[in-house]
């Protein structure tokens, strides 16, 4: 499977894999941007990708910045539909105690490219019983 990309910032690293069998690709920030102690920021990552139909993308954290300082992804995993072709922008989160500053270039997420099941939608008059049945949310214990 090929995945087109458009680098709209031709100064800035191609995604890649840090290492080979590495599941995401690293994005990078476009533009430096600073995060304060829970405070949110739409960093731009300088690309835009073709994804084929019956894949999606999925933005998710890096566990070395999140661990180091606290950096998350707001909507994680962030979906990329097969259809959307706009910059890859990434909604980062500060969730720890000080401010931190994104650099341009910095690795700020990774990227997913994953197959995706496409249901048609049945509308029913009853649902099959099973053992957890209604039991409700986290009803399985601690």
């Amino acid at each position: 499977m090929n995945v087109s990309l458009l680098k709209l910032d031709k100064e800035l690293p191609t995604p890649k894999r840090a290492h080979p069998d590495d599941a995401g690709l690293d994005l990078h920030a476009r533009y430096p941007a600073e995060l304060e102690p829970g405070q949110r920021s739409t960093v731009d990552t300088g690309i835009a990708l073709a994804i084929p139909p019956g894949f999606a993308g999925l933005v998710v954290p890096r566990s070395g910045i999140a661990a180091r300082n606290g950096i998350g992804v707001v909507n994680s995993p962030g979906l990329i539909d097969a259809g959307y072709r706009g910059e890859i922008r990434v909604v980062l989160i500060n969730l720890g105690e000080r401010r931190v500053s994104i650099a341009r270039g910095d690795r700020i997420a990774q990227l997913l490219i994953l197959p995706i099941a496409v249901p048609r939608v049945e509308i029913v008059d009853s649902l099959e019983t099973t053992e957890r049945d209604r039991g409700g949310f986290g009803s399985t214990g601690r």
